[in-house]
């Protein structure tokens, strides 16, 4: 009884820090876009990845934690990193012009793009099921977007090539965490990310008009490394079944900073296909926990205990 009341206990606290690292992400997100209209995008993402390096470099580095570099494949590593700068650069550019929530819902389906390729880079084979709940997700993209319409946003092409750089990164992910630790991951992903935005930053750069917006570009540094630290944290206790529909909270963050900082309020278009979206990526995360449950009961049958 005590264990499963310390195990429940576990479980909120869990969803509490999913909980608080979508909220961090909402803000990086809305102190991004807030950032994009006085400073270019790239330096943006510089100031992401540099000031998230710096700070959790003071906490996690080689010379506190030898085997922090030690990964399984260095190759897969730099590979998942640079998916994911890519994925964030492309992810800004779009916020540069769209609403907060518009990009948020078009992200949400990354989980479509890690159904439809773990089959050939994990073996993971999706059924007819989810290919249907895959199709009605885009069917949601298609309903905010509206292409064709006069008031599709060439930016959401920016976001939908955001969300296929993030669905690779998340499968390989998968891959490297088989040896790798989160903290190693975390620190390569920041490490290559100032890397790679360094050479670019003299093409881009604009100091600082003041004060509060260096403080600003630090912020995203800040948001992005307690987003992450959360993340993981609540990943060690608690099952990501249990946590992953809490990552559509994030909508709701970002409906009201969007409100707050902009002014603007999500259109009946994309609150119904944000719906769709939400909706198809549930009904994923359900046919992937009942498929993993269909193959522990098959795995008892065939290994009876002794």
């Amino acid at each position: 009884m005590i264990d499963q009341a310390s195990q429940r206990r576990q479980r909120l606290i869990g969803i509490a820090l999913m909980c608080c690292a979508v909220a961090l992400f909402a803000c990086l997100d809305t102190t991004a876009k807030y950032l994009s209209t006085g400073m270019a995008t790239l330096e943006i993402v510089w100031a992401r990845y540099t000031s998230a390096f710096l700070l959790t470099f003071i906490v996690s580095n080689p010379v506190t934690k030898p085997d922090l570099l030690r990964v399984g494949s260095l190759r897969l590593q730099i590979t998942r990193s640079v998916l994911l700068v890519s994925s964030t650069s492309l992810n800004f550019m779009a916020l540069r012009y769209m609403q907060l929530a518009d990009v948020l819902s078009i992200i949400f389906t990354f989980p479509f793009i890690v159904a439809i390729i773990s089959g050939p880079m994990l073996g993971e084979w999706i059924g007819w099921r989810r290919w249907c709940a895959i199709m009605f997700g885009f069917g949601g993209v298609l309903l905010i977007t509206r292409p064709g319409s006069g008031s599709m946003q060439p930016a959401a092409l920016f976001s939908l090539a955001a969300t296929t750089c993030y669905g690779f990164y998340a499968v390989i992910t998968r891959i490297v965490s088989r040896t790798d630790s989160n903290q190693t991951s975390l620190f390569y992903g920041n490490l290559v990310g100032a890397l790679v935005m360094l050479p670019v930053l003299p093409f881009v750069w604009q100091a600082p008009s003041n004060w509060g917006v260096a403080g600003l570009m630090l912020a995203t540094g800040v948001f992005g490394s307690l987003g992450h630290f959360c993340l993981i944290s609540g990943h060690r206790l608690a099952p990501a079944s249990v946590l992953s529909p809490f990552v559509y909270t994030q909508l709701l963050w970002v409906t009201i900073l969007g409100y707050l900082v902009f002014g603007a309020l999500p259109t009946a278009w994309t609150l119904g296909g944000a719906s769709m979206v939400v909706s198809s990526g549930l009904y994923l995360l359900y046919r992937e926990r009942k498929m993993g449950q269909r193959a522990v009961s098959e795995t008892a049958l065939q290994d009876p205990p002794e």
